[in-house]
């Protein structure tokens, strides 16, 4: 997977894959039903703006089978390239389609043909209300993802990592996919207990999400070992409990930096935590409301973006108190 460029992509999906691996082959199989009959047991509540989805035709939602929605939480901007794993119906690229703007890009990756035509088809509505394409839906499996290297700003996925049984490798194509300084928000279901072997077993849970589902611990480890920092979870909240587990929907980020970024030796930055509370710890840092701390440029980058947005200053100097920091702390009189 090392050096691919675009046009060197291999075809994807050929009979010999599916024969190494039944469980891909079944999940395939499950999803390519779930496309022809609405399969309600696969929907986890999903609000969506409806200004997000106003562009979108009606047959792609009814198809949405996601735990969450990560493309609004993502800052998209103009200009940017996204990659959705696990593309569906196409809902999430639709979303980004509108973010990014005719100067951006956005790719939906799938292995079901059928979920494949129905974003096809439907991209033509979606291109026409918006008034330019920028969208291209491609077949491909999560752990050979048929983009390029460090081609990409966003990508994401909405509950299909718990689908895969080689999940290492999925985190070792995200990173490779990833522009130095590009970001995953990725939205999956998490287990609060490993898994036991009977339920991994039980093909139709496995398609409903629950048998392949990660604990947050085995999670993070996954991103923490294929190199990303700066993770970080937006949102979590109960799903559903089955046999007795508890699964919940969890949407978590992390960030691709080149290990060529310079060090707070380069030059001295600080970032100064505005609020609400009386102090937090970030990424193993303690910052006390007010007070300036000495950060490097790869947390610098992550405090500035979209999901830390007005929590912390970042400035260029050690100044103990940013204007506009209030170090009383007046809660719970």
């Amino acid at each position: 997977m090392k050096g691919k460029k675009m046009n060197d992509i291999e075809p994807c999906c050929d009979n010999d894959s599916d024969k190494e691996d039944v469980s891909r082959k079944d999940v395939q199989n499950f999803y390519s039903n779930a496309a022809v009959t609405t399969q309600e047991s696969l929907c986890c509540p999903t609000d969506y703006n409806m200004n997000d989805v106003s562009h979108i035709p009606n047959e792609v939602l009814k198809v949405s089978y996601g735990c969450g929605s990560p493309v609004g939480r993502a800052g998209l901007q103009e200009g940017q390239t996204m990659v959705d794993l696990g593309s569906g119906g196409g809902i999430d690229c639709f979303i980004a389609a509108k973010l990014v703007g005719k100067t951006g890009h956005v790719y939906g990756i799938d292995m079901t043909e059928e979920m494949l035509n129905i974003a096809r088809k439907n991209a033509k509505q979606v291109v026409n209300n918006l008034g330019y394409n920028n969208l291209e839906f491609m077949q491909g499996f999560l752990e050979n993802i048929p983009i390029a290297d460090m081609s990409v700003d966003l990508v994401t996925s909405n509950c299909v990592i718990n689908l895969s049984t080689k999940k290492n490798d999925v985190f070792k194509e995200v990173y490779r996919i990833l522009k130095p300084g590009g970001h995953f928000l990725i939205a999956d279901i998490i287990s609060e207990v490993e898994v036991p072997e009977k339920m991994r077993n039980n093909k139709a849970l496995w398609g409903e999400c629950i048998s392949g589902a990660l604990t947050l611990k085995d999670f993070l480890n996954y991103a923490y070992n294929n190199q990303f920092q700066g993770l970080h979870i937006q949102k979590d909240y109960l799903w559903k409990e089955v046999e007795g587990i508890k699964f919940y929907s969890y949407t978590i980020e992390g960030y691709k930096f080149s290990s060529k970024e310079k060090s707070s030796e380069d030059n001295s930055i600080f970032a100064t935590y505005a609020g609400p509370f009386e102090s937090v710890v970030f990424q193993g840092t303690k910052f006390l409301l007010g007070d300036a701390v000495k950060i490097d440029h790869k947390i610098a980058k992550i405090m500035s973006s979209h999901s830390y947005s007005g929590q912390f200053i970042i400035t260029d100097s050690n100044i103990e108190k940013p204007a506009g920091v209030n170090t009383e702390i007046t809660c719970c009189n």
